[in-house]
């Protein structure tokens, strides 16, 4: 990949695209972890409005370091960048105790999981309707596209999507490109929306570099084709893709040309 032309690519795609919305900015939610980092810094390198917000919800505290690390990190070096942190906790604690929580039901952990995603989404839109500012997307392709790996209306509800067209590993690619912190890099890939420090492998059962390979040879294959672990993986995304059909999101996503890839 030629990332660094992939990198004013995507910039000059988000500077054509609020020229030609009308609208004034990027709000950006910022979580500590390595997409919501390329995408703030991208939609910071446009020049134009950008807010972070930051939306803690009983969040591990390394989370929030890095998130908050990251926010100044940008604010330093950009002059269009604000920052802010919205805590969230007592609203999602308030909003759990008027659900009356039925703990003895399955599905209860993953429905508020859900519910956290989706108070930030309400957030995200409550100052992108105050300024005037579309809500730019973090997820990458094989969340959007393979696994479905995003709560719908949630962190599913964005305006437009930067990195979607690029899977994790080139995402990280731009990231070491820009400069986003070692902690940010090496951390592992998790959603913060549980309360613990399980990982985005733990909830899917594979590696993003396993769903990538399952990813570029679905189309021509079968489960039958692999024996081991390959054939498990193949069976995890198959799974996971045929689930996430109805999830796909209809939004403007960044197409990136093939001569850069």
């Amino acid at each position: 990949m030629k990332t660094q032309e992939v990198i004013s690519y995507i910039i000059e795609w988000l500077n054509d695209y609020i020229k030609n919305s009308g609208m004034k900015g990027f709000v950006v939610g910022v979580s500590g972890g390595i997409d919501s980092a390329v995408v703030s810094t991208l939609a910071a390198a446009t020049g134009k409005p950008v807010l972070l917000l930051e939306m803690p919800i009983h969040q591990p505290i390394e989370q929030v370091s890095r998130a908050r690390e990251h926010m100044d990190f940008l604010k330093n070096k950009f002059s269009n960048v604000l920052t802010k942190r919205v805590d969230l906790t007592n609203s999602f604690d308030i909003l759990t105790d008027a659900l009356e929580v039925d703990e003895g039901n399955t599905n209860t952990n993953l429905s508020l999981a859900n519910t956290r995603s989706r108070l930030r989404m309400t957030t995200l839109y409550y100052y992108a309707g105050l300024y005037n500012f579309l809500v730019c997307g973090t997820g990458n392709k094989i969340e959007d596209f393979g696994v479905g790996f995003f709560t719908k209306y949630g962190d599913g509800g964005v305006d437009i999507s930067p990195i979607a067209d690029l899977l994790k590993s080139q995402v990280f690619e731009l990231a070491k490109e820009m400069g986003i912190s070692q902690e940010i890099q090496k951390a592992k890939p998790t959603d913060g929306l549980w309360g613990d420090d399980r990982s985005d492998e733990d909830q899917l059962g594979a590696t993003y570099p396993e769903l990538e390979w399952a990813m570029s040879v679905h189309k021509n294959h079968v489960s039958s084709d692999f024996s081991g672990r390959q054939k498990e993986v193949f069976e995890i995304y198959e799974r996971l893709n045929k689930a996430a059909q109805h999830k796909i999101k209809p939004i403007p996503i960044c197409i990136i040309p093939k001569e850069l890839m």
